[in-house]
């Protein structure tokens, strides 16, 4: 007789080796192609060039700082949908989603896996692009010098893109059959990620801008963040099976 103790260890083992297969297939596949990486990096950059050019006749009384948070998300933001529904589009193209759907896996390891491998994706975009946004918006005559610890700043984007890849996964899944794929997800993704993109910039903001209170509003806001994160991503976690079955 088998011994029953052991089944739950097989079982994990089992559902380790899942992920690791479904997040080693997206990664490869992106290497190889290196499509999603490229469109987001180049989406990232068209962003970046039209708020200069918006910014560009400000004027010198004008403080970049004050909005530097929102703009930085922003832009972030709207290269993560693109990144979410090439990912799933892709799947769909290649016949992989429907693979994957008869395959011997259990669902909610397919979101995991999605979700890590939009996560990796997104922070990979993130390494080129806020270092690109402090040298055009933070480092010239547009901004003064009140930006706080960096690591605080990458820290409240790492949360903030724990929730835009958990949350932008089961949305993406949800839109890749309809017709106006982008448009369907454009108009999901923005009023459900609302309540987190809000503290984000709140955070971000306050530690870009130097507030003399940033520390506090930081650890509150990023926490409030992180509470998101949690209560969503486990929605996301519950549902991801109907949604597949729909």
């Amino acid at each position: 007789m088998q011994d029953e103790r052991a089944l739950p260890v097989s079982r994990k083992i089992s559902s380790w080796r899942q992920f690791k297969a479904i997040l080693r297939k997206d990664i490869v596949m992106e290497l190889r192609t290196k499509e999603m990486l490229t469109s987001m990096g180049l989406y990232a950059i068209l962003v970046l060039l039209i708020y200069y050019v918006a910014l560009s006749q400000a004027g010198q009384g004008f403080d970049v700082t004050r909005i530097a948070g929102g703009l930085l998300l922003l832009a972030i933001v709207f290269t993560s949908m693109l990144g979410l529904n090439r990912s799933l589009v892709h799947e769909q193209d290649q016949g992989c989603l429907e693979a994957l759907l008869l395959s011997p896996i259990d669902r909610p390891i397919i979101f995991f896996g999605k979700a890590v491998g939009n996560l990796i994706f997104l922070l990979l975009v993130q390494v080129f692009v806020v270092p690109l946004f402090y040298f055009i918006f933070l480092s010239g005559g547009m901004a003064t010098e009140h930006t706080g610890p960096w690591w605080m700043v990458a820290l409240a984007l790492i949360v903030t893109s724990i929730g835009i890849a958990g949350v932008g996964t089961l949305l993406a899944t949800m839109s890749v059959n309809t017709k106006g794929k982008d448009f369907i997800l454009a108009v999901l993704f923005i009023p459900i990620m609302f309540p987190l993109l809000l503290v984000a910039v709140a955070a971000l903001s306050a530690v870009i801008t130097g507030d003399p209170e940033y520390v506090r509003i930081f650890w509150t806001m990023l926490g409030a963040a992180a509470v998101y994160d949690v209560i969503m991503i486990s929605a996301a976690f519950a549902l991801y099976e109907f949604i597949l079955g729909a």
